[in-house]
């Protein structure tokens, strides 16, 4: 099986440095919707070597800069989906950096936390 991330056209790419790359999302969940990719096929954040997790937050801090730019989100969800039990459906790391908007949703409370629904709400409503 191909990696799609192994294999991304230069014109998909918005930002890069030695160790990885950033791609606007092919299945956005919001406008602007960005991915920060290693170059090195590795499948979890915790196989980086601490000089490719210091670029990717570096991509990562930029991808923020222009999305507030362009964008103007009220905040962010961050996620990395690490194996298959985690969600992780391309099994080449990627960092999702989500941009939010106030009302995308009635009630964002719980964000992350929403991956198992039965236990995202864990505060009281008054």
């Amino acid at each position: 099986m191909s990696c799609p991330f192994c294999a991304i056209p230069a014109e998909r790419i918005i930002d890069r440095n030695e160790s990885g790359f950033v791609i606007r999302d092919g299945f956005p969940v919001s406008q602007g919707h960005t991915l920060i990719i290693p170059y090195r096929h590795i499948g979890s954040f915790f196989e980086l070597s601490k000089p490719e997790r210091d670029d990717l937050f570096d991509l990562l801090d930029q991808a923020k800069l222009v999305l507030d730019r362009e964008f103007k989100p009220n905040a962010y969800n961050i996620g990395i989906n690490d194996g298959p039990a985690a969600g992780q459906t391309v099994p080449h790391l990627h960092i999702h950096l989500i941009p939010r908007f106030e009302g995308d949703m009635a009630d964002p409370r719980g964000g992350v936390r929403y991956v198992i629904p039965s236990k995202a709400k864990y505060w009281k409503d008054e």
